[in-house]
């Protein structure tokens, strides 16, 4: 049971493997009315890229049959204003089934719509560091490094960084070396000097500046 076990915290991580792109759910409510104007509601929500799949939407009790239904078809069981029936919740715990109970249909649709965004696959965006003037050339071996002083923020070992020459962009890769006075460092701030050499890159003229910053992970939020 516990590779079909499935809820709208551990989703996301599946979409990520790209297993899916759909949210299974079933729908339990306390009367018709509620199914339909929840029903109603699911299909405004964006689904472009995510599909909510409503296994079964029915008045009355959680029984057994749902959870049963939920632990073959990966899916969650929502319940509005609603109870359980004799054995479904040790059955549903037993299963590893997700079970939601609501009584307001807004924090419902909060849940799932959070849900689907976790099946979305996170967008990279670019966090600076800081910047950093080379103000010194230093041969070494077949390469060079550079010395420098960090304007603002700080460099880091292995970020990210961006080369600049006037307006022009004359490098982009990784910080592969991180000095100061003359022992490697992990990071240095603002106000200090450091040593930096990049292995793939060896043309440093002083006064080129250096971007240092990091890429994220960032969620991803439904588009209509």
């Amino acid at each position: 049971m516990a590779s079909r076990r499935v809820s709208l915290n551990t989703l996301s991580a599946k979409a990520q493997e790209g297993e899916l792109k759909e949210l299974n759910l079933i729908l339990k409510a306390d009367v018709q009315g509620s199914v339909e104007a929840i029903l109603n509601a699911l299909q405004q929500l964006p689904q472009k890229e995510v599909q909510v799949r409503v296994l079964l939407a029915n008045p009355g009790e959680i029984t057994e049959t749902d959870v049963d239904l939920a632990a073959a078809s990966d899916a969650v069981i929502v319940g509005f204003n609603t109870t359980f029936a004799s054995g479904a919740r040790q059955a549903a715990d037993e299963a590893g089934v997700d079970v939601r109970d609501y009584n307001i249909i807004y924090k419902l649709l909060e849940d799932v719509q959070g849900a689907m965004e976790g099946l979305l696959d996170p967008e990279m965006v670019e966090e600076p560091l800081g910047r950093v003037e080379v103000r010194a050339v230093f041969p070494v071996g077949r390469g060079a490094v550079a010395g420098c002083y960090v304007l603002s923020g700080k460099a880091i070992r292995n970020c990210k960084v961006r080369v600049l020459r006037g307006n022009e962009t004359v490098y982009e890769g990784n910080l592969d070396s991180l000095k100061r006075m003359k022992e490697d460092a992990r990071e240095v701030n603002a106000g200090y000097e450091c040593g930096i050499g990049i292995d793939n890159f060896k043309d440093w003229v002083m006064g080129d500046i250096i971007e240092t910053y990091q890429l994220a992970s960032k969620r991803r939020t439904l588009s209509v």
